[in-house]
């Protein structure tokens, strides 16, 4: 595989990694009110633009999202690791489409946060108005059944371990590491596969009930499981769960195999 391609991939794993575990950390503390937030992609985002240097921070973040966008299309489209083309291999490379396609939302959104300041300040993100329609109800209904696959996904790599089949042999022989790997893919990945199966089912409630102008996100997931008995504690659980996920990324980020 060519060398810029790994170098892409691994920028973006960096961008991604980074993101994840903001996110677990802020909403972690905000479960047993130590301060934080509840938190997605979009809150990370708007809580780095806060910090000291945050533009420059907020610039090299874009630079990461893109690159793991172009990533996800290489792998939809070249197929660099050679997954195929059978159902199974067609249904995870549109997978790896719609995540370069989300990824390059968010790379443009965090662009527009370090360019657009002024003109964003104080205003209301507006919802398309074609989601207000029957066409809406469709859309949501497509998406949630998206997510309903991927949440599916990254349960049935849990209790396969399919996902050691991203790292290199030489890498998971060492006792610890591989520990490290396993346990925090486990647990990310399940709660990874939480977040997605809640936001599955505020699509699908959506499209059921024609209320498609109010688009839910991680943070309304985490929202949703606090409601619940013990919900501080289920929520936390779920924010390190994310935490752990951010670790396993960054383990790919060093160990990750890349077919040649």
């Amino acid at each position: 595989m060519d060398y810029k391609f790994k170098k892409m991939a691994r920028t973006g794993y960096v961008a991604k990694g980074l993101v994840y575990a903001i996110t677990g950390v802020l909403t972690f503390l905000a479960a047993f009110n130590l301060g934080g937030q509840k938190s997605g992609k979009l809150q990370v985002i708007e809580f780095l633009e806060k910090q000291p240097c945050g533009n420059a921070i907020l610039f090299l973040i874009a630079i990461g999202f893109l690159c793991y966008s172009c990533w996800r299309f290489v792998q939809a489209i070249k197929d660099p690791e050679g997954e195929g083309k059978d159902a199974q291999a067609k249904l995870e490379r549109t997978g790896f489409f719609a995540s370069g396609f989300v990824y390059l939302l968010l790379a443009t959104y965090t662009v527009l946060q370090v360019f657009g300041k002024d003109q964003a300040a104080g205003s209301t993100p507006q919802k398309p108005s074609f989601l207000a329609g029957e066409a809406g109800v469709y859309i949501f209904a497509i998406i949630g059944l998206g997510l309903i696959i991927a949440s599916f996904y990254q349960y049935r790599k849990v209790f396969t371990g399919a996902f050691m089949d991203n790292f290199k042999e030489k890498s998971v022989k060492e006792t610890k590491r591989r520990r490290t790997i396993e346990n925090t893919g486990k647990l990310g990945l399940a709660a990874r596969g939480t977040i997605l199966a809640i936001l599955a089912y505020f699509f699908i409630h959506a499209a059921i009930v024609s209320n498609t102008t109010d688009i839910k996100g991680t943070a309304d997931a985490f929202s949703f499981l606090q409601e619940f008995s013990y919900g501080s504690w289920l929520m936390g659980l779920v924010a390190a769960g994310l935490v752990c996920y951010s670790i396993y990324v960054f383990m790919m980020v060093r160990y990750r195999k890349f077919y040649d």
